[in-house]
């Protein structure tokens, strides 16, 4: 067949979190990583043994700065204080994407430690664009805004979950990030209400509902059954149909890099590239196909 060949697609681009008790033996051992993905909010300290110990891997690989306290959601908008460390540490760090929640956690005289929910409504829309728009703006570069695992809900929406992050990407330039297991765990909380029963379904329709152009990283994790409810708690290996969701979306957006999160019970750093090998060959895996009919 002659013509131009169709150009092979780009390798899947896979990270891990760095935490804690993989500080030194990552930089050791230096394994064969794209990217490390921090909490941003653990290097807010001036100066120290955590700022050091970042700038050391920041030596080594590309940075990727994840948040959770912006409260991109909220109605009293961003909290000054917290918008100047970020900005300070992303001045120092340069990472290469900086990211946050679809969410709120704090009033106007209150912060909450969870990531609480925002209303699917036009009202709370134009809240978080105006908010992340201050954030882009001090920051000087598009932020990523994720997904949530939602274990309440707000009655009445006016949209969708879907709609609401293409709008606000669309509306304020922002990029988006596909957490897979969030998708995951809302569909399973949504069958245990008797809201579902077709979670894998109700996912990937989720999914091809994402324009693929909004979407920057994807994060992939563990969550427990806890018999009533389903808890995204990031404290074990990627379950099988967060994987197939994971082939699914690598269809739709590409090789969009990838991280594996694991922030409760840490196994040992060797678990970890396991399972960023594994997503490797997963997106490998999900790609083959449209190389073949290239």
């Amino acid at each position: 067949m002659s013509g131009t060949p169709t150009p092979a697609p780009l390798p899947p681009s896979v990270g891990i979190g760095w935490r804690h008790p993989h500080y030194a033996e990552l930089l050791e051992l230096r394994p064969a990583l794209d990217f490390i993905e921090v909490h941003s909010e653990n290097f807010f300290a001036p100066g120290g043994a955590a700022l050091a110990v970042l700038r050391e891997g920041r030596e080594r690989y590309p940075v990727s700065l994840h948040g959770v306290g912006l409260s991109l959601g909220s109605a009293a908008g961003i909290d000054p204080w917290h918008l100047d460390q970020l900005a300070r540490l992303v001045h120092t760090i340069d990472p290469v994407r900086v990211s946050d929640h679809a969410s709120f956690a704090r009033g106007p005289s209150v912060h909450v430690a969870d990531l609480l929910p925002v209303p699917m409504s036009h009202a709370a829309l134009d809240a978080m664009c105006a908010n992340v728009c201050r954030v882009q703006d001090r920051l000087r570069r598009p932020i990523a805004v994720e997904n949530l695992s939602a274990y309440v809900q707000w009655r009445d929406a006016e949209m969708d979950e879907p709609t609401f992050l293409n709008t606000l990407a669309q509306r304020t330039g922002c990029q988006l990030l596909v957490d897979v297991n969030n998708i995951y765990v809302n569909a399973l909380n949504a069958q245990l209400r008797g809201e579902a029963h077709d979670p894998l379904g109700d996912c990937r329709r989720w999914l091809d509902a994402i324009a693929p152009d909004h979407v920057a990283e994807m994060h992939l994790a563990g969550h427990v059954h806890c018999g009533d409810i389903v808890i995204d708690d990031h404290g074990s290996r990627v379950v099988d149909a967060v994987w197939s969701l994971y082939r699914h979306a690598v269809q739709r957006f590409g090789t969009v890099p990838t991280l594996i999160e694991w922030d409760t019970d840490v196994p040992g750093l060797d678990v970890l590239l396991s399972e960023a090998s594994r997503a490797r060959a997963a997106a490998q895996q999900a790609l083959a196909p449209q190389e073949m009919a290239a």
